[in-house]
């Protein structure tokens, strides 16, 4: 009897280990980012900007500081119609042991109105926003091998602008950022699989996060990453290109495209609770690997 019970204790510290998100406030982060007061988030409106707000009032609820002198790092970028456009990236930052910088990321604009309905972009993206969130929580609490920043995009959707301004003038040393991992669409899968591209040109990173999944109820797949794919190759498709274009090692976290994509119909009630919630996790424990062992990660 007293053996059960020993294997009973270890797998339920087995589980909790693989259980480090807040699933009630993970949940409650996207179901407010899609809520229609955002009106879909869309860069350069007022809605975009309430949305950055709660983004920056949760930094401050976590306990994250800002690098330079505000959470704030805005941009000017050119729209279709050649009109300057205003944009603002938020980055949070956690001081780790080393100075090597991870930086954990997720875009928090989406598409605004169209033909008068709200796309609300539960999925696609305050799901990594959410994500995102989780994880710096997480550090907060477990000080993090190497510094981590913590950096919500804007203007992915008019062309990954705001991860571009980014790298085109990076609020540290370019050189000492050695990988990006970034969440783009981690919440809506009815098939519990989660993609992780990026290892085509980082092939050790299949072996640094080999088993992040286990115990989460998600399984990670990798693919999606080679040139030969065509537009099934995702590495230029989110804001990990800006780093990818710079051979800097990447991550992206995402699922496949489903019917709500870029659809009025990406709502809070459409997304996969249980499955983001294990995504979430997955992710997690994917960045705890990535920081032990960021120096043996190297681009082929």
């Amino acid at each position: 009897m007293k053996y059960l019970v020993l294997i009973l204790v270890l797998l339920c510290s087995a589980y909790a280990s693989a259980q480090n998100i807040n699933r009630k406030q993970l949940l409650q982060d996207v179901e407010i980012l899609s809520s229609d007061v955002y009106e879909g988030r869309k860069t350069g409106t007022i809605e975009n900007k309430m949305a950055a707000r709660y983004i920056i009032q949760r930094f401050q609820n976590i306990g994250l500081t800002f690098y330079q002198d505000s959470f704030k790092h805005p941009f000017v970028f050119k729209n279709k119609s050649g009109e300057n456009v205003n944009g603002t990236n938020l980055i949070g930052y956690i001081k780790g042991r080393k100075k090597d910088v991870i930086v954990v990321s997720a875009h928090y604009d989406h598409i605004g109105i169209t033909n008068s309905l709200i796309n609300n972009g539960a999925d696609d993206n305050a799901s990594g926003v959410a994500g995102m969130l989780a994880i710096a929580e997480y550090y907060k609490k477990h000080k993090p091998k190497n510094t981590l920043l913590f950096i919500a995009f804007d203007a992915e959707e008019t062309g990954l602008n705001g991860s571009y301004a980014y790298m085109k003038n990076t609020i540290l040393e370019e050189s000492r950022i050695k990988m990006n991992v970034n969440m783009d669409m981690i919440s809506h899968n009815n098939k519990a699989e989660l993609y992780a591209a990026g290892a085509f040109k980082t092939p050790v990173l299949k072996t640094v996060i080999y088993g992040a999944d286990k115990d989460t109820g998600i399984k990670i797949l990798f693919g999606h990453d080679e040139p030969k794919l065509g537009m099934d190759d995702w590495t230029m498709q989110s804001d990990q290109a800006a780093f990818a274009q710079k051979n800097i090692p990447f991550i992206y976290f995402g699922v496949e495209d489903h019917k709500d994509y870029h659809k009025p119909t990406d709502e809070y009630q459409n997304i996969n609770r249980d499955f983001f919630y294990g995504a979430a996790n997955a992710i997690l424990n994917s960045i705890i690997r990535i920081d032990k062992k960021l120096t043996n990660i190297k681009t082929k």
